[in-house]
């Protein structure tokens, strides 16, 4: 599977097919019957190889259908898939990619941690993750990381410029004895308030 987005491009690893070639149920039921009826016969050998293809194809499709659901609005697309032939002369889902969206919401880091949490959700969404899967959930986690960091950093800048400009009542205390002390006709001495 691959998580593609505007910026980083991070694959999931998933079984592919080629799109357009997907084989249902009913289909699977009746591949080995096609197989027979075209006068073939399947040798054991092309039964058991045809039996792993059908388990191959539904554990594929399981596996993708997860990504996306759990991805939501972040996936960019349809599941595509990779397809082998089986010994019956049809297509199965040999692997396969879901594209998820991975950037960073600019100048948001809220949502930006959000959106990591969902992209880290929807890659560990199936029941055995690849090593793909969970080098993206790695990867998002640091995005939530140093969105948190931002975040803490904004919020940080406001008390920073307060203290460097002082309080409203120190601002318009100093106010005052500028005033004074220009000559102005203010006759009350300035309050001056210390505090430790």
């Amino acid at each position: 599977m691959q998580i593609s987005s505007a910026s980083p491009t991070y694959p999931l690893q998933r079984p592919a097919t080629t799109p357009g070639a997907a084989i249902g149920r009913e289909e699977e039921k009746t591949s080995t019957e096609s197989a027979r009826n075209n006068g073939t016969k399947l040798s054991d050998e092309e039964q058991k190889q045809l039996s792993q293809l059908q388990a191959r194809d539904r554990e594929v499709r399981a596996h993708e259908a997860a990504h996306k659901a759990a991805a939501g609005q972040y996936a960019t697309g349809a599941a595509s898939f990779e397809y082998q032939r089986g010994p019956d002369g049809r297509l199965y889902a040999s692997g396969g990619e879901v594209g998820i969206d991975t950037s960073p919401i600019a100048g948001n880091p809220a949502a930006t941690i959000q959106k990591a949490n969902q992209v880290r959700a929807a890659a560990l969404a199936p029941a055995q993750p690849s090593g793909q899967d969970m080098a993206v959930a790695a990867a998002a986690a640091m995005m939530a990381a140093t969105a948190r960091s931002e975040m803490l950093t904004q919020q940080q800048r406001p008390a920073t410029e307060q203290t460097e400009q002082g309080t409203p009542s120190q601002q318009a205390q100093l106010q005052q004895y500028q005033s004074v002390a220009n000559g102005s006709d203010n006759p009350q001495p300035p309050l001056i308030h210390l505090t430790a």
